[in-house]
């Protein structure tokens, strides 16, 4: 690459020293922008290779981690409105003296996808875009940097078991990652979840907020710190997905190329085909298995803790299909039918029952169409935008050590 610009430079420095022999005319313009714009552009890329060698390497990864998830953020986001929407329909019943039959708004993903159409036209679809570019960034920035850390470490305790050294490396990088950004998910199903239009019959989301930083005030002031936390237990039961998906893509990469994650030759091909493929089967396997999590996760951080604003519609959160006391807990405010407003959903177990009851087993794969059509592309877009980061930075840096080594020389020559 450098030396085919080089030569073009040079070609084009000849023709306009033959300009200048046979014409006694003044410059153009098109020789001072030919002229200068060469050695500019080749001083730019030398200083961006000279400073990568000082960037420390625990810094590359959740960089170039944190790039990647924006990037599949945004080319995904319509998909996973889809997704939620499917998802969190379902927990949301209508306030009177007889529970209402769970009743499905959203059917399919094409159907869903021209229904939020319909509502909300475009702005439907990049619902809660901002909190998911703004969760991204310390989501992957920590996981991938926790990740590259501490395989290393489990390699040693584990008494170099490749297998267990990668399923307790993604473990511990999600984890970290899933309690540090947590609130920001909770903030974006929220938002994905709502409607623009106000609801009518009664299985829509009843709040409504215009943004991240509105949804945040709304559910502290409303709910208390708790909600934030909302669906925290599945969502690190979910762990077992990426203790899954990484050190089979891990494995599977080093199959099909011989490198290991964010690890390509100095000099030739990376085989991209190689990493779209492990990325693709790796997703695929991970996201079967563990899917049943998500909708877990969904539904509890899809509910309010605390009775709504008064509306027409009279929606509230309820106990479940037979209404179950208090357990213990203290009872809320009374509705208008002098039933106490209570948490449809209560913790892991007594969720899955009330799905199972309500909905039957097919709720827990509810919308995994549309999250394996999401799923899959993202998945692509982050790995593969992040092992192409990761070798950009690595070709800098090695292309800056060895104009490093050759100033050094140079000048200790000049020297003697």
């Amino acid at each position: 690459m450098f030396s085919e610009e080089h030569g073009t430079s040079a070609t084009a420095n000849g023709s306009q020293e033959q300009q200048i022999t046979h014409s006694d005319g003044p410059l153009t313009p098109s020789f001072n922008a030919s002229s200068t714009t060469g050695p500019q552009s080749s001083a730019l890329i030398t200083r961006l290779e000279l400073l990568s060698t000082r960037v420390p390497d625990f810094y590359i990864a959740p960089f170039c981690g944190a790039s990647a998830g924006v990037a599949s953020g945004i080319v995904t986001c319509p998909l996973d409105v889809i997704k939620t929407k499917l998802q969190a329909q379902g927990g949301f019943v209508r306030r009177g003296g007889q529970v209402v039959e769970a009743k499905a708004l959203y059917r399919g993903m094409l159907g869903t996808g021209r229904m939020i159409w319909r509502e909300d036209g475009i702005r439907g679809l990049y619902q809660g875009l901002g909190p998911m570019i703004l969760g991204y960034l310390p989501t992957w920035a920590v996981y991938l940097a926790v990740y590259d850390r501490s395989r290393e470490y489990y390699h040693e305790v584990t008494a170099d078991s490749w297998w267990l050294a990668r399923g307790y490396a993604s473990l511990t990088a999600g984890a970290c990652s899933t309690i540090v950004t947590n609130p920001i998910w909770v903030i974006k199903t929220r938002l994905m979840s709502q409607s623009l239009r106000s609801d009518s019959e009664g299985f829509r989301a009843p709040w409504r907020y215009s943004g991240t930083w509105d949804a945040a005030r709304k559910m502290y002031k409303t709910e208390g710190i708790r909600s934030f936390y909302a669906g925290l237990t599945p969502a690190l039961l979910g762990l077992t997905h990426v203790a899954i998906q990484f050190p089979l893509y891990e494995y599977l990469k080093m199959a099909f190329t011989g490198y290991g994650i964010g690890e390509h030759p100095d000099n030739g091909t990376s085989h991209w085909i190689g990493i779209s493929l492990a990325t693709f089967l790796s997703k695929i396997c991970a996201s079967t298995v563990t899917y049943p999590h998500e909708v877990l996760r969904t539904r509890l951080q899809t509910q309010q803790r605390t009775s709504p604003v008064s509306s027409p519609e009279e929606i509230a959160f309820r106990g479940g299909v037979d209404h179950p006391e208090s357990r213990g807990r203290p009872p809320t405010a009374a509705s208008s039918d002098g039933m106490p407003n209570r948490p449809r959903y209560t913790g892991i177990v007594r969720t899955c029952q009330t799905i199972l009851k309500e909905e039957g087993w097919r709720a827990f794969y509810s919308g995994i169409g549309t999250n394996l059509f999401r799923a899959v592309p993202a998945a692509m877009t982050t790995m593969l935008t992040y092992e192409y980061l990761r070798k950009t930075i690595s070709h800098l840096q090695h292309e800056g050590a060895l104009k490093q080594q050759m100033a050094e020389e140079a000048e200790d020559s000049a020297g003697i």
